[in-house]
């Protein structure tokens, strides 16, 4: 269903008694844990009047773009927003390009209407996927071109199609946003083409990309990218109970597409049954440990069989669960096991690389992994998802726990491992958050609430933070 800007708030507009029932309930009753307790951040959350996110003292927020809108070139805005990276395109503006987490039947929700009514305007070189309905697949990525200071959206356009379910992703510090899908469904099953790929959509496109899977980065439920830009190294998630954690070293570290290797991070010393998710009473990786890792090479990373994760933890590589949110930080990166750790609330992980990383002498200087947090009180931390690491140093997680009774909201945990709440979302449907990025200068947060699909801008006092 197309949505208007005025529905939309009138929708909203029905939320506000409920907003009242809950906007206290979810409050953290604390935690005895060294390396996770809340500390005040920016204050107390104050009511939203248009029922939709509430937000501390001195932020606010702005709709700069819905699904079912029209977009520059035509089609409408797709639904399920889910990661987006943001690009400075100078004079003040900044490409976003977005995610849309759809499968290969969700039509209506896509970029060409109810029964792909818009379908026929699309040159059919430009999809990498049809169905066997001939519609091509709806998921894919668009891009929004808004000006950081009038606070308006300039224009907003398709810039990747006919791929599936396309999750999170992550920027290159050449100017591309790498989207990545998160299934491996196969040719042939109502669709003509193998899927669980990364591809590559350049922030500057004016239109829709060349639709090219970099196969030589594996097909495995993909879920986050991140690019070392000391050394062109990818790391990358996988959201399945039993991922792995990979990285691709590429043969041209600025042409993704030329080919590389892919790995599989294991632990030094330990041969077999490595493991961090904590689970099953078994504490395998203390919180605040650090673990030396080896990085193990996969073969076969195109195939039909689904079994890369299988494969290489009977090699070695340790299983993690549900990696998901990766970010890069200061020479270090982030990512997040959403259901890991002994309460299955979450873990996130710091990984900090070899000085040698990908190269002659590794072995002896190996990266390090650490157990940076596991949430042991779903009131503080709770399935933590897409992450982005703020210009102070913080990580701000978007939590993505589907409930009746527990909202969603955007976390964040600083340096120390303290965790406070940014945002509340206490919209209809309660949908995950998705997406977080900061602007250039840092004073704008954008992010997406994935269902129905809304993408907000979020200013305020970010230096104010009271640790």
């Amino acid at each position: 269903m197309t949505i208007s800007r005025r529905a939309f708030i009138a929708s909203a507009a029905t939320t506000l008694a409920f907003t009242g029932l809950h906007a206290r309930a979810q409050d953290s009753d604390g935690v005895a844990d060294a390396y996770l307790n809340e500390v005040e951040g920016y204050g107390a959350l104050q009511p939203d009047p248009k029922g939709m996110l509430e937000l501390p003292q001195g932020f606010s927020y702005r709709v700069i773009s819905q699904a079912g809108e029209s977009m520059t070139d035509g089609f409408l805005v797709p639904g399920a927003f889910d990661g987006m990276g943001c690009f400075d395109l100078g004079e003040g503006r900044v490409a976003l390009v977005r995610n849309h987490e759809l499968g290969p039947r969700a039509f209506d929700y896509g970029p060409f209407g109810l029964g792909g009514r818009l379908a026929d305007r699309l040159p059919r070189d430009r999809a990498y996927d049809f169905s066997d309905t001939g519609l091509p697949l709806p998921g894919g990525t668009t891009t929004m071109v808004y000006d950081l200071k009038s606070g308006q959206t300039i224009s907003q356009h398709l810039s990747l199609v006919g791929t599936a379910v396309n999750c999170a992703g992550g920027t290159t510090p050449w100017g591309s946003w790498l989207t990545c899908e998160e299934t491996t469904l196969t040719a042939g099953l109502e669709i003509g083409k193998d899927h669980g790929y990364v591809f590559e959509v350049p922030s500057g496109a004016k239109g829709l990309v060349d639709p090219n899977p970099l196969k030589a980065m594996g097909r495995f439920k993909h879920e986050a990218a991140c690019i070392d830009p000391r050394t062109g190294v990818v790391y990358m998630t996988e959201d399945l109970q039993n991922g792995l954690f990979y990285r691709y070293l590429p043969n041209d570290r600025r042409n993704l597409a030329a080919g590389g290797r892919l790995q599989v991070l294991g632990f030094v010393g330990q041969a077999t049954d490595a493991d961090t998710r904590n689970q099953e009473d078994a504490e395998l990786f203390a919180q605040g440990n650090w673990k030396n890792v080896r990085w193990i090479d996969i073969d076969g990373v195109d195939n039909p069989y689904d079994d890369l994760r299988m494969r290489g933890h009977a090699k070695g590589a340790a299983f993690f669960a549900r990696g998901e949110g990766l970010w890069w930080g200061q020479n270090e990166l982030y990512f997040t096991a959403t259901s890991g750790g002994a309460a299955g609330a979450g873990q996130i992980f710091r990984y900090v690389p070899s000085a040698h990383e990908g190269q002659t002498g590794e072995t002896d200087h190996p990266g390090r992994l650490q157990l940076f947090v596991e949430s042991k009180n779903e009131n503080v931390l709770d399935y933590a998802d897409n992450i982005t690491v703020s210009p102070l140093g913080h990580i701000v997680v978007c939590e993505d726990r589907y409930s009746e009774t527990k909202p969603n909201h955007i976390k964040v945990v600083t340096p120390q491992g303290k965790v406070f709440t940014l945002a509340r979302n206490i919209f209809r449907g309660n949908a995950e958050f998705a997406g977080a990025c900061f602007s250039p200068d840092g004073q704008t947060l954008f992010v997406n609430v994935q269902w129905p699909g809304i993408t907000l801008a979020i200013t305020g006092p970010w230096a104010t933070a009271k640790l």
